[in-house]
């Protein structure tokens, strides 16, 4: 994997088309330069095994924001490639491959902003700013929401701007994070209701290339979903061209997320054994995350 960030790259335009028949369609093309909404760009930075940051900035501006700076050399070197200054880091949550590197960034940018959720006081390295849902707020010239979303951790926030959700270890493109501090209630609700409610062609972007091993997942509960298969197809051919499977949309999540199709007949089937007396959607989604767990 490169270390020195996919910058602007297009690494593909994703947009789902009903035929003539109600089936969907998946047609997938070269992308040019990414810019998203107001003309935000966002720049994916490789860290670690198989984490992303990113850096987001307005065209021709120097100021930029850092999220989820996982480790301080690959963000360093990809804001000075650029000529960037950051005036913020966004904490999606508090583990440490996601804010590993905010102490390195600091020390080379003193008087950056840390943001993070209020629960999160003490576990965010250099957190200056605490946040409660739904809150808004302006940085490096760019308009953000928090959006609390418990799950994976109790303190989990995605940032919304310009028509893009950094979503952390919360939602993945194809998959949601392992349950360490919150509850199925928890996630459904975050996944299914809070993101949810964010406009289909919201662009995704989360914590780690996990989307191979997330799709090959999917297509084992719903063998039959054509849009599974055909996004693993073009997710295996990404990566084997060591690009990155990300930004996702709400759209294709919709789609082949099978955290976000807990009500789907063919998911409840496979893990109809599990279930007991209580059939909702959230049991459903805490019996798909055990079977992921294991997978």
């Amino acid at each position: 994997m490169p270390r020195g960030g996919w910058g602007r790259q297009g690494f593909r335009a994703f947009s789902w088309i009903c035929g003539d028949w109600g089936v969907a369609k998946v047609l997938r093309a070269a992308g040019g330069r990414r810019a998203y909404g107001g003309g935000v760009e966002v720049h994916l930075v490789p860290c670690l095994k198989d984490n992303y940051a990113y850096l987001l900035h307005l065209p021709g501006s120097s100021d930029a924001i850092v999220v989820d700076a996982s480790e301080e050399g690959p963000v360093l070197a990809e804001l000075e490639r650029l000529g960037l200054t950051p005036r913020a880091i966004l904490a999606t949550h508090h583990h440490v491959d996601h804010v590993g590197g905010n102490e390195g960034v600091l020390a080379r940018y003193p008087g950056v902003k840390v943001f993070g959720y209020q629960t999160d006081r003490g576990r965010i390295p250099g957190q200056t700013d605490f946040l409660e849902d739904a809150q808004e707020f302006d940085v490096a010239g760019i308009g953000v929401k928090a959006l609390h979303i418990p799950g994976h951790t109790l303190g989990a926030v995605a940032y919304v701007a310009e028509g893009a959700a950094f979503t952390g270890d919360t939602l993945f493109a194809a998959g949601c994070g392992r349950l360490f501090e919150g509850t199925a209630a928890q996630m459904y609700e975050s996944l299914n209701l809070k993101l949810g409610a964010l406009p289909d062609d919201t662009r995704i972007y989360c914590g780690h290339e996990y989307t191979l091993s997330n799709l090959r997942f999917a297509e084992s509960l719903e063998p039959n979903n054509v849009a599974i298969a055909t996004k693993l197809a073009w997710a295996q051919a990404a990566r084997d061209k060591g690009e990155p499977t990300l930004p996702s949309t709400l759209r294709e999540e919709r789609m082949t997320n099978p955290f976000l199709r807990v009500a789907e007949k063919d998911v409840v089937a496979k893990v109809n054994e599990r279930l007991a007396q209580d059939r909702s959607p959230q049991a459903v989604l805490a019996a798909v995350r055990a079977m992921k767990d294991a997978f």
